[in-house]
């Protein structure tokens, strides 16, 4: 069943990505959510609004969490984890770093990237970019490992985050910090970047990403909370695993 799923996911997150490209360049910051950097406009709920309308019309008996929206319970045992717009702040600078995130949780998903008219899918088992099979990168060692992460909203929680870069970043080739999570777990999916670490991540930002590393044959590990710190996520080649784990678990 999982095809079924990844073509509802294909469908809702191309119809929310038209909408977003109608309104990038020229949208602003509606309002904040947890912190004054935390923004939502009204492109985000007009996108999760045309993804749900999509679920309800193909998949009835499925719940439904979004970022911007209520949880919507199910009957199926099925439920949709929707990210309608991963990436806000950029989208309401204009730089065009962000995408949708739409997955069947734990069977099927898709990040699309409306501005470069990518399509990262994941369903039994394989994942893909516009169709084409996908195979992380495995680098020879850390050393040589191209590292993605992201940073939280609050003031306390990039504190924490800062001081795990400054352990990181002298161990790596480099690090990234882009704005989108789930991008960066497609991107990470694809060999864009060799491993990718986040806390303080939602499950709408890495349900289809974390589907794609582990299709791509990453390994994908929980981190747990401490201190200031947020849970989060690890995905790495499994030979990477171990030795990034230990400079940021």
């Amino acid at each position: 069943m999982s095809a079924h799923e990844a073509a509802i996911a294909e469908e809702a997150a191309r119809a929310a990505g038209t909408i977003l490209l109608e309104r990038f360049g020229s949208e602003r910051a509606l309002d904040t959510k947890s912190s004054p950097t935390d923004l939502v406009s009204e492109a985000d709920l007009l996108a999760e609004r045309a993804i749900r309308e999509l679920l309800a019309e193909r998949a009835p008996d499925d719940a439904i969490m979004g970022e911007e929206g209520p949880d919507t319970p199910g009957t199926s045992g099925r439920r949709w984890i929707v990210d309608p717009l991963d990436g806000t702040v950029n989208f309401i600078y204009g730089i065009p770093q962000w995408a949708v995130s739409v997955a069947c949780e734990g069977v099927a998903g898709v990040v699309f990237d409306p501005v470069r008219g990518e399509l990262f899918g994941a369903a039994e088992g394989e994942a893909t970019l516009d169709g084409v099979r996908l195979r992380a990168s495995n680098p020879e060692s850390l050393a040589s490992a191209l590292v993605g992460t992201g940073f939280g909203y609050e003031a306390e929680v990039r504190r924490a985050q800062a001081a795990i870069v400054a352990r990181v970043l002298p161990e790596v080739r480099d690090i990234r910090r882009a704005g989108s999570a789930a991008l960066d777990l497609a991107w990470t999916a694809a060999g864009r970047l060799d491993a990718y670490y986040e806390f303080g991540v939602k499950p709408w930002d890495i349900a289809a990403g974390t589907l794609l590393c582990s299709a791509a044959g990453l390994e994908v590990r929980e981190l747990q909370p401490r201190g200031a710190l947020p849970a989060g996520i690890l995905a790495a080649p499994p030979d990477l695993l171990e030795p990034l784990l230990a400079l940021v678990a």
